[in-house]
């Protein structure tokens, strides 16, 4: 996998991706190719899905989808063009062993399986600390644009 150089950080990932604050879940990009990437979540105390001590299930799946929403964003800033409007298709086999504490910073892989006329599948993988935390598949579809 490429590397980018020193991980993006929070500010100019935020400009990659449609969430916005307080609903962004992801703060930083480790590593671009056309195919993958790897990003990361430091778990905050302020995070919407932030809950007695750790980031909840839907956190943590929301991570993942807005990792897959970073790597299309990051592809039309390199063409430098707006990014369209991504939306999940379908969630596949999602399997979460743990639970982000406080203070954790969790990294992602998106390795891109198939990609056709806008609709994407991905296999995601969630790291701490070198163990894997949550895994499975999402189909993403791209808005069509009035041209």
């Amino acid at each position: 996998m490429d590397t980018i150089g020193a991980p993006f950080d929070k500010e100019f990932v935020e400009r990659l991706i449609p969430q916005k604050y307080p609903f962004v879940m992801v703060d930083k990009m480790y590593a671009y190719t056309p195919e993958s990437l790897v990003s990361g979540l430091q778990i905050q105390s302020d995070n919407i899905f932030f809950e007695n001590g750790q980031l909840k299930e839907p956190g943590l799946v929301e991570h993942m989808a807005q990792s897959v929403a970073l790597h299309t964003g990051y592809q039309f800033f390199l063409k430098k063009e707006p990014a369209p409007t991504g939306y999940i298709g379908s969630i596949k086999e999602i399997a979460i062993t743990a639970l982000p504490q406080l203070l954790d910073e969790i990294q992602t892989t998106v390795t891109v399986l198939q990609e056709f006329a806008g609709i994407t599948l991905v296999d995601i993988v969630t790291v701490l600390n070198g163990q894997t935390i949550a895994s499975g598949q999402m189909k993403t579809i791209l808005a069509k644009t009035d041209e």
